[in-house]
């Protein structure tokens, strides 16, 4: 068998330059998972990152919908749809899906079933039943709008299964061992020079990605939309990811070393732009806490428990106001109810 197909061990350097963006990306992350933020902005922040992502991400792949348009057809999912709009619903469908995943499991399984479960759904009613969530077999081209002309050349359909199994066996071995940000990039570009599919190369990587990622331990990961950055500046994107040349004539010499670099840059850029939105979010008038609010909260927490007269002597607000500050606790999911009538008492929630 020709080495090249033999077995997968990446070449790339840890510099300086992606060390010191991996240390900010864990100290924002650390900083991010020590503040609590109310139920309905996390609820929101979700939704938002789910419409900006799909938009993003298929917006890369020539998709022309504007984010309004996506936004629209998130909220209402029409039933007849263009191939345009499916792309954005099937997309926004395995999002939901991963979330799910990530909030059981920070690390769910990852292997060749679930790629092909992902690249099944992405492509779902967009190319014939027997190509969604198989395996190419026949070669394919990626050419360059720009130039007219081909690119890259990937590897062989024969050698696919070989050279997937590789990548996906190298994430499973070092998943303990290679920093969450370092694996995943290494996966996403590695991912797109094999090219398992006939189409959606790019919306499988991107995703099975977003997979990996989640090994960050970024509590609020849901909110999170590493594809927003790459649509800023699409060329970069596609010339830091992609490869150029014969699969089999570069193979050996591929560097990833300065597309994690620009991989690792999207992470911090994406956790800066989370901050600023949930720092602005958490002043809103309908989310932001008062006094009273904070001294109910805290009684809440050092006791365990707290009920209507424990908060009458921490405030001078009147039993129907008080009522009122229970229900938007409740709302913005710091306390919960418990109990009936006078027997009525108020935990605070635990953190997800």
């Amino acid at each position: 068998m020709n080495n090249r197909l033999a077995s997968f061990i990446p070449r790339y350097t840890i510099t300086s330059k992606l060390l010191e963006t991996i240390k900010k990306i864990s100290a924002h992350i650390a900083v991010l998972n020590t503040r609590r933020f109310p139920k309905i902005v996390l609820a929101e922040f979700e939704r938002h990152a789910r419409e900006v992502s799909s938009y993003s991400s298929t917006s890369i792949e020539g998709n022309p919908l504007p984010l309004t348009e996506v936004r629209k057809i998130l909220k209402n999912l029409p039933l007849n749809v263009t191939d345009s709009q499916k792309e954005v619903l099937n997309y926004n469908q395995v999002i939901v899906k991963l979330n799910e995943a990530i909030a059981k499991n920070k690390n769910p399984a990852f292997n060749i079933s679930l790629i092909l479960d992902i690249h099944k759904t992405v492509v779902q009613g967009l190319l014939t039943k027997g190509s969604c969530g198989a395996l190419r077999n026949e070669p394919v081209f990626v050419n360059e709008p720009r130039l007219r002309k081909t690119v890259y050349w990937p590897p062989d359909q024969q050698h696919v299964p070989i050279l997937l199994n590789e990548l996906t066996g190298f994430v499973k071995n070092n998943r303990a061992r290679l920093d969450p940000i370092v694996l995943s990039g290494i996966f996403h570009k590695q991912f797109v020079i094999i090219h398992p599919f006939i189409d959606g190369n790019g919306r499988t990587a991107r995703l099975a990605t977003k997979l990996l990622l989640a090994g960050v331990g970024l509590n609020t990961f849901n909110l999170f939309s590493f594809e927003n950055y790459y649509n800023r500046n699409i060329t970069r994107y596609f010339q830091s990811v992609g490869a150029y040349g014969n699969y089999y004539d570069i193979a050996e010499t591929l560097d990833f070393t300065s597309w994690l670099e620009y991989f690792a840059e999207g992470i911090l850029d994406e956790l800066y732009r989370i901050s600023k939105e949930l720092d602005k979010a958490v002043v809103d008038p309908s989310t932001e806490l008062k006094d009273y609010h904070k001294k109910m909260l805290k009684y809440a927490e050092d006791k365990g428990i707290i009920y209507d007269r424990d908060y009458a002597k921490l405030t001078d607000r009147a039993k129907p106001t008080r009522a009122l500050d229970f229900k938007k606790m409740i709302e913005l999911g710091y306390i919960e109810r418990l109990g009936k009538g006078k027997a009525t008492y108020y935990k605070p929630k635990k953190r997800e």
